[in-house]
């Protein structure tokens, strides 16, 4: 069964009123400055199923995108903060991590691309005079925070740079000198504070209007979801009235599917609500697993990034993948966005899971969306652009929400 795709002229033939719309939309937020999303395409359902403001796949785009994608930061960093020469890229510690390492390497070079000095580093690596990538050492700024009056500022070779550019989701907490320093994107969007139910909840409303201009049902560009709070898969009594509360979401779900023709059955997924890198991720098939869950299943869907304690879970409809590629294994489209528009593409393809399993795992490898020879493309610059674009504005709406500071 096909919905999306058989719309897809439907789509085009409404492309100048959806411009006219986002154009507006994007006038009343503060654009991000770069973002990525993943987003599950089953035909009858496309939409983001995870949304990041600190992107960590800049080695994966192609070649021949990195012009652009050069031009458009160029844009962005000169309309939002004039007379800016150099940026500093402040980056994640991960010093035995060489994928993450070439990705912060392939954001430099887009800066330099750009026009703009670049330096890399962070307090952590104030020892260190280089990191190990997979095709060359990253060189390491000295980086130091002194006093000026009653705040501490961040300096590069004893120098504060024009902008910070955070490529580090903060979900450990803030970092020292940071306060006071020009920062994009804005600390306040870090893990240690915003949500993915937060993000959903604001695009909700984002989805709906551009559903109705479509004449759709929005349901096919959301996954449906809820939030379970306060650590309550480790309460006997919570967890049995959250096993009751997805077997009731299920039902739900498979009323749907029935309602649509969707000859398959509901998967829900049990994710930490904020956080990255696939850590903390579940696939449940009824609310029975929850209660027999062992205790290696606890730890892991409990274990967060540097050992943050996960509070609250989003439990998210699963949406499997209709992309394939030559070999039969499951593909869904990663687009990274710089100032809140859809730039690039690459895929993520992973033969060990299933159509439905989270791919996000070691076993993953990944295609440019030159290499597919774009062959998963057909719907990139509709469906998968539209609603990456869509969880752009509701980044940007986030951020009206947290404010600028802390």
């Amino acid at each position: 069964m096909t919905v999306l795709h058989d719309l897809t002229p439907h789509l085009e033939e409404k492309r100048e009123q959806i411009t006219e719309w986002m154009s507006k939309k994007r006038s009343e937020i503060p654009i991000p400055i770069y973002g990525s999303v993943d987003i599950r395409d089953a035909g009858w359902k496309i939409a983001v199923v995870d949304a990041n403001h600190f992107p960590a796949g800049f080695n994966n785009i192609s070649e021949e995108d990195k012009p652009p994608l050069a031009q458009l930061l160029r844009n962005h960093i000169n309309r939002e903060y004039n007379n800016c020469q150099w940026v500093h890229l402040y980056p994640e510690s991960h010093t035995r991590n060489k994928g993450y390492v070439e990705n912060i390497s392939a954001l430099k070079e887009l800066l330099l691309l750009g026009g703009f000095d670049c330096t890399v580093g962070s307090l952590d690596f104030d020892d260190i005079g280089h990191l190990e990538g997979l095709s060359s050492p990253l060189k390491l700024d000295s980086v130091t925070t002194e006093m000026n009056g009653e705040d501490e500022v961040l300096l590069v070779n004893g120098l504060r740079p024009d902008l910070v550019l955070l490529n580090n989701d903060l979900t450990e907490g803030l970092i020292t000198g940071l306060t006071n320093q020009v920062v994009s994107p804005p600390p306040t969007m870090g893990w240690h504070r915003r949500r993915k139910s937060q993000h959903y909840e604001v695009l909700k409303g984002y989805i709906e209007e551009i559903s109705e201009i479509l004449g759709i049902d929005s349901w096919h560009l959301m996954p449906e979801w809820f939030v379970s709070k306060d650590k309550c898969l480790e309460k006997e009594s919570c967890r049995k009235r959250l096993a009751s509360d997805v077997d009731e979401f299920l039902q739900t779900l498979r009323t749907k599917y029935e309602s649509l023709g969707i000859e398959r059955d509901p998967v829900v997924f049990v994710k930490n609500d904020r956080g990255t890198y696939g850590l903390g991720i579940m696939a449940v098939r009824n609310g029975h697993e929850l209660l027999e869950m062992s205790n290696r299943k606890m730890k892991k869907l409990t274990y967060s990034k540097g050992g943050v304690d996960v509070e609250n879970f989003l439990i998210q409809e699963g949406i499997p993948t209709s992309l394939f590629d030559d070999s039969d294994a499951p593909v869904e489209p990663v687009v990274y966005l710089i100032d809140g528009q859809a730039s690039s593409w690459f895929y993520r393809i992973n033969s060990k899971r299933s159509d439905i399993d989270n791919l996000n795992s070691p076993s993953a490898t990944f295609e440019s969306f030159s290499e597919s020879g774009r062959r998963y493309g057909e719907h990139a610059y509709g469906w998968h652009a539209l609603v990456a674009e869509l969880s752009m504005l509701a980044m940007g709406q986030e951020l009206l929400m947290y404010g600028e500071g802390e």
